[in-house]
């Protein structure tokens, strides 16, 4: 089904340019199994593109703006250019409905795939930004929609990970340093979950799953911190 482009460039706030690459910017790989016809490629070469394009200018924007040490800038830069927090930029502007995906993708609507794939929009959108309409309009886009959010990140101290928190807290607070265990574990394994355990002395906080170990430890790990109201 063809995806009304001129809306999606209408939402970006970019012009919608006669033979550009914003059309392929949306496109999956899975869309094309389905479609071996479809004229356009998939997305990730422009996706390529665009996140050197976005580190780019959130590395020159930390550079000019703060005085802090390579070490803070480049947390700070995680911070704003990772997949979870592009992945939540693309749901906010709205691209979702105009991703080409797979019949299964397009089900799959709450899965850390589709956050991946969301991710990776908004990096290929960048970098069909970047083509069709070069530099000026490609750092207007990412100041507007994803440096925009670093103040709040400094703010909040979101560019902490969950478990350094934790494990922060708990030791100002309590003088215990966070233990993790695997209490549960299933799946193949090429496609395993983990069920982990974060516990201060002997006592389970919380619980956490992921796709890792580590992914389970932060997920465990930042329901604890809600758990504790810290």
């Amino acid at each position: 089904m063809q995806k009304d482009i001129a809306a999606l460039a209408k939402i970006l706030n970019i012009p919608l340019k006669p033979g550009g690459h914003l059309e392929q910017a949306v496109v999956h790989r899975s869309y094309l199994n389905e479609h071996p016809d479809f004229p356009l490629a998939h997305n990730e070469r422009l996706e390529f593109l665009g996140d050197a394009v976005l580190e780019l200018v959130v590395t020159e924007y930390l550079y000019t703006t703060y005085e802090n040490p390579e070490g803070e800038l480049t947390t700070w830069r995680s911070s704003i250019v990772n997949g979870d927090s592009l992945a939540v930029i693309g749901q906010n502007i709205g691209i979702e409905p105009y991703l080409y995906l797979s019949r299964g993708e397009e089900k799959d609507s709450n899965s850390k795939a589709r956050r991946y794939i969301l991710a990776n929009a908004m990096e290929a959108i960048i970098g069909a930004i970047y083509l069709d309409f070069g530099w000026d309009l490609s750092k207007e886009f990412i100041l507007k929609h994803v440096v925009s959010k670093l103040g709040d990140i400094i703010a909040e101290r979101s560019y902490i990970d969950p478990k350094s928190k934790f494990q922060e807290a708990a030791q100002s607070r309590l003088s215990i340093t966070p233990s993790y265990k695997v209490l549960e574990e299933s799946g193949p394994d090429h496609q395993k979950t983990f069920i982990m355990g974060a516990y201060l002395g002997k006592d389970l906080v919380a619980k956490g799953e992921g796709t890792s170990k580590q992914e389970a430890q932060i997920s465990a790990a930042a329901n604890a911190l809600k758990e504790k109201g810290w």
